[in-house]
């Protein structure tokens, strides 16, 4: 669609990068406000927050370059142009939650109720910033013969050109959204700490795992082909949620009584 937002002389303005800030920044505000009301340090959410964008930034890349080494190894200085896309939000994700385990640790506060603050956050901003993948034409997908179809054809597109996609990353889009409204709804009926972050997840790995059919971009398979990468990691994933559900939900009865 359109990779560059606008030029400041020589200085390209992408709209990837751009969404994605957009994303982060207002997923971060939104969560400052809800630590408030819940009686939490705010201050500490915006010092654990920029942890979280070095560590998800630099594991969702990582991950990304594993998957596609072989494109990689032939062109090594592509692994930092990050602002052509390329990130696996599971790889961040990884990241982000072993450096939210070590801060909280460090800083002593409690990780299931901060898991919380964040989670319907982390799903907006994730919402926006797909729109920035769409412009970039990154994640996008298979060859599509209905109405809603898109067809890139900015030279610039990391999508195919002049051939009608799935757009994948308007899926990936709308879906976060109603993840982010599920996880409010459920904030008003939440019975332990902990619930929905692993309610995110749990949604988010089985949704993830539905849009991957409609990818046709690589993606690394395992399984002998079976499944992508991402689809595997939402199987794993998608069971330690309905575990962690099952178990901190039974801590806080056994506390109860």
């Amino acid at each position: 669609m359109h990779p560059t937002l606008f030029h400041i002389g020589n200085f390209a303005v992408h709209t990837y990068g751009f969404f994605v800030a957009i994303g982060f920044l207002l997923a971060i505000s939104l969560a400052v406000r809800e630590a408030k009301r819940v009686d939490e340090d705010g201050e500490k959410i915006i010092d654990l927050a920029l942890y979280i964008l070095i560590a998800a930034i630099v594991g969702s890349r990582l991950l990304y370059i594993a998957i596609n080494w072989g494109d990689f190894r032939a062109h090594p200085v592509e692994m930092v142009r990050i602002w052509n896309g390329g990130l696996v939000f599971y790889g961040g994700l990884i990241g982000a939650f072993l450096m939210t385990v070590w801060y909280l640790g460090k800083h002593r506060l409690h990780i299931w109720k901060t898991a919380d603050i964040l989670a319907p956050y982390i799903a907006l901003g994730q919402s926006i910033g797909r729109i920035g993948c769409f412009f970039a034409g990154c994640c996008y997908g298979k060859v599509c013969h209905h109405w809603w179809a898109v067809t890139f054809t900015h030279p610039e597109s990391l999508a195919p050109k002049g051939v009608p996609l799935h757009p994948t990353q308007i899926y990936s889009s709308v879906n976060a959204f109603l993840i982010y409204l599920v996880l409010i709804r459920l904030r008003r009926s939440k019975k332990f700490e902990g619930k929905l972050f692993w309610v995110y997840i749990l949604l988010y790995a089985i949704t993830r795992s539905i849009i991957e059919f409609f990818r046709g971009d690589h993606r690394g398979t395992l399984l002998g082909g079976l499944l992508s990468t991402s689809q595997t990691i939402g199987i794993v994933m998608a069971l330690v949620a309905v575990f962690m559900l099952f178990y901190l939900k039974r801590s806080s009865h056994r506390k109860l009584h």
